[in-house]
């Protein structure tokens, strides 16, 4: 609990996975995915209960041995590829009532620490907003980016009044390590980016979203490096 308010940790965890099969439960540094996510919540000091929401029984029972609360399974229908996000939080939220905000976690942001999760809980009650998303800095500049016209010309995707690179102005893009939400705000919103969000930003060395065998090798290479 912060500032009076009772908070909801959700992590979403769907069995299917094209890109890396089995993703959540591959172990990486000796515990499966999921579990880099699990112990980071847990550690938490606001959220007052964290759950999960799954379609996948092993990912459930992987979860529950690693003290995560399991409370329903996600219907099948929430659970397919074309699945959104919001209509998981939404599901939840219907039969979890009673919260004032929820904080989703996906276990695809293992390098997101505690002091991550309620730096964005802060952040979020702190300014009285009503969402934070995490967000890092890009390495390459929109400003410098272009398409394709046609005739193979380029067109810049923003005007660059910046001729040095020092001169850019600074451009984040969400990491989807943390998502905080004012329930009653989200079941309008239906989605945690819209009018008063705020963000909390992330060094890009705690950003690494896995989607890909290239982004678990990553990860794997950080941990080897880092002991």
């Amino acid at each position: 609990m912060y500032q009076g308010k009772r908070i909801l940790g959700l992590i979403t965890a769907r069995g299917g996975s094209k890109g890396i099969p089995r993703k959540n439960l591959v172990e990486v540094g000796g515990k499966p995915l999921i579990g880099w996510t699990i112990d980071a919540a847990r550690n938490s000091k606001l959220l007052d209960r964290l759950v999960l929401s799954s379609d996948d029984e092993e990912i459930v029972a992987v979860a529950h041995a690693l003290g995560c609360e399991i409370p329903f399974m996600r219907p099948p229908e929430l659970a397919a590829d074309e699945s959104g996000s919001a209509e998981v939080v939404l599901d939840c939220l219907h039969r979890l009532p009673g919260y004032d905000y929820l904080v989703l976690l996906q276990p695809t942001s293992p390098m997101r620490t505690v002091d991550d999760i309620d730096g964005a809980i802060r952040a979020c009650l702190d300014s009285q907003a009503p969402a934070c998303v995490s967000v890092c800095d890009v390495e390459e500049s929109p400003f410098w980016m272009y398409t394709l016209e046609a005739n193979g010309g380029l067109k810049p995707i923003l005007a660059n009044r910046y001729a040095r690179r020092q001169e850019l102005p600074p451009v984040y893009v969400l990491n989807g390590a943390v998502y905080v939400a004012d329930t009653r705000w989200f079941a309008t919103n239906r989605g945690f980016l819209g009018e008063g969000t705020v963000a909390y930003v992330m060094p890009r060395g705690r950003s690494l979203d896995i989607d890909t065998p290239a982004d678990l090798q990553a990860f794997r290479q950080h941990l080897d490096a880092n002991g």
